[in-house]
């Protein structure tokens, strides 16, 4: 299979028993980005982040990762890749140079290049200062900074990142951020598995959304939200106002229960809709307490796109 991308899969099936953890899956990344793979539990992506990384044989299709076969030669998979899972693998005991030399000279460096790797590996990812504490000490984010680094002792053109931000504060989420587009700018591809919506909203280049070991949708993360349709005005008339006259100058739904009116904001743009809401109301004199331009979000389009999973390219 000629490799058009430094990550690609056709239709990639594994079976365990009845169950078809991959049925038909695809995905191909584009180099020097970020790749999101969403889904429920249960929806296939540890199973293809496994399937590529040469822990799990896939049953059929055609793999093709940083221009190797994945079938065919896994040894040099495995070369060019690196792996961060879900639990961390990192030495709590040890310190954190101790780690690195560890991970090192397991992929075969010698001691001085292991040093060496170690202490650049340390210093770009803001841990030279933790460098001979033991790991137990570390905070959560510096935990997983420090096992994000592990997987890029070999400089592999391909990062597997397996819910990276799992158990994580804000602060060490943010932490992790930052050095995902680290790696990035260094020119490594990323793909991406995560529970948390607007962790694939902030680092995603594209996002693919599985369910049932298929892909369902496909996209940026703006494409992905323009299937709930655009923008909306949001309107939260005064207790006073004359709702029958908002919803006659402006259209839309209205809900007395909130005396939120909701407009569709259409072509002309979400803040074009805005200042043409507050124009018409004024000018109508119907008295309000708030006006907000509202998108769909990324949690609203997973929730609706798991709830009806047809297949990508399928009729909806």
């Amino acid at each position: 299979m000629p490799p058009t991308a430094p990550l690609v899969a056709r239709d990639l099936r594994k079976r365990y028993g009845d169950t078809h953890a991959l049925d038909g899956f695809d995905l191909e990344v584009a180099a020097g980005t970020v790749h999101g793979l969403l889904g429920p539990n249960g929806a296939g992506k540890s199973t293809a982040v496994r399937s590529l990384a040469t822990l799990t044989r896939y049953d059929s299709g055609e793999a093709s990762v940083a221009g190797h076969d994945v079938g065919r030669n896994p040894r040099a998979v495995r070369r060019a890749v690196g792996l961060v899972g879900q639990a961390a693998a990192v030495d709590e005991v040890l310190h954190g140079r101790d780690n690195l030399v560890l991970f090192a000279r397991l992929h075969g460096l010698f001691a001085p290049a292991a040093r060496a790797r170690a202490d650049e590996l340390l210093e770009r990812f803001g841990l030279t200062e933790a460098a001979t504490k033991p790991v137990s000490t570390y905070s959560g984010g510096m935990r997983r900074r420090l096992d994000i680094a592990a997987g890029l002792v070999l400089r592999p053109s391909v990062l597997f990142l397996d819910e990276p931000t799992t158990g994580l504060d804000p602060r060490g989420r943010n932490e992790v951020w930052e050095m995902v587009r680290g790696v990035v700018a260094l020119g490594t591809t990323v793909l991406l598995t995560t529970q948390y919506l607007d962790e694939a909203d902030q680092l995603a280049d594209r996002i693919t959304v599985m369910g049932a070991g298929r892909v369902i949708a496909e996209g940026t993360s703006t494409e992905l939200k323009s299937r709930l349709g655009g923008d909306r005005v949001i309107v939260r008339l005064a207790a006073d106002a004359d709702s029958g006259a908002a919803r006659e100058a402006l259209g839309g739904e209205y809900d007395a229960a909130t005396r939120h009116l909701a407009i569709e904001a259409g072509a002309a743009g979400g803040s074009a809709a805005l200042v043409h809401a507050v124009r018409t109301l004024d000018g109508a004199g119907v008295a309000f307490d708030d006006v907000l331009l509202r998108r769909p979000t990324l949690d609203e389009v997973f929730l609706h796109l798991t709830s009806n999973p047809a297949p990508e390219g399928a009729a909806r």
